[in-house]
């Protein structure tokens, strides 16, 4: 699974990788959390990339009340033709989740450790995602989003059962095309990540900061907490 993640590189860096037109000026954040607001890059009509600003926790279109409602931060990629809440994102509204860092928990009750996994900088990469827009009573519409997990590679699988799906870059441009690009063409780009490609480092103190660069495998914790601002 994924509840807690990282995308704290600078705001332009994030525009230049994955060459969206806008310029938002969000701040960096670490250990970001369900129900928060997340940044999102998808295919507008015209085919061209955007960011935007949605709620983590997809909420389909049938929802009658999100109080009622459970919290879809996470979708299981098995599910995704089958499940009534997955089934039409998965059609027509893929997206991108840009993260720079996730985290994992390991250990019995109450001794339960985090670990925060990476790939080897530039740390910047995009998790597979699904965005639907739900209208309230009132008028109003709230955009949501949910990340896919599959299951673990080698890295992962000591630590969860569960892995985010961690797209290559060179599936971005077919993962957003929903018009060209089926979506059980697309089910086939949510496998695990390669054994190799994430590092997974033992932290000491709480979650809510990244290590600093060249602190690979040991384990120290160079964080400092967040103050988790808001995005919006």
């Amino acid at each position: 699974m994924c509840s807690r993640y990282d995308l704290t590189t600078p705001p332009e860096a994030v525009r230049a990788f994955f060459g969206y037109r806008d310029k938002p000026n969000f701040p960096p954040r670490d250990n970001i959390r369900p129900t928060e607001p997340i940044a999102v890059v998808l295919l507008d009509a015209e085919g061209e990339r955007r960011f935007r600003l949605m709620r983590w926790g997809l909420l389909p279109h049938f929802v009658k009340d999100p109080k009622t409602f459970p919290t879809l931060f996470n979708a299981r990629s098995e599910e995704l033709l089958s499940k009534p809440s997955f089934r039409n994102a998965a059609r027509r509204r893929r997206c991108l989740i840009p993260a720079d860092g996730f985290y994992e928990w390991t250990g019995p009750k109450g001794q339960r450790r985090p670990y925060y996994l990476r790939p080897e900088p530039p740390h910047l990469f995009a998790f597979a995602g699904l965005y639907e827009s739900w209208s309230e009573p009132e008028g109003g519409v709230i955009d949501t989003a949910t990340i896919l997990t599959c299951e673990p590679n080698a890295t992962v699988a000591s630590l969860h059962n569960r892995m985010p799906v961690i797209l290559a870059p060179d599936c971005y441009d077919a993962w957003l095309d929903t018009k060209d690009v089926s979506a059980e063409e697309a089910l086939a780009m949510t496998g695990p990540a390669p054994d190799d490609l994430l590092e997974a480092i033992p932290l000491h103190g709480k979650v809510g900061a990244k290590p600093k660069s060249g602190t690979k495998g040991s384990g120290k914790d160079d964080k400092k907490k967040s103050s988790q601002p808001p995005l919006l």
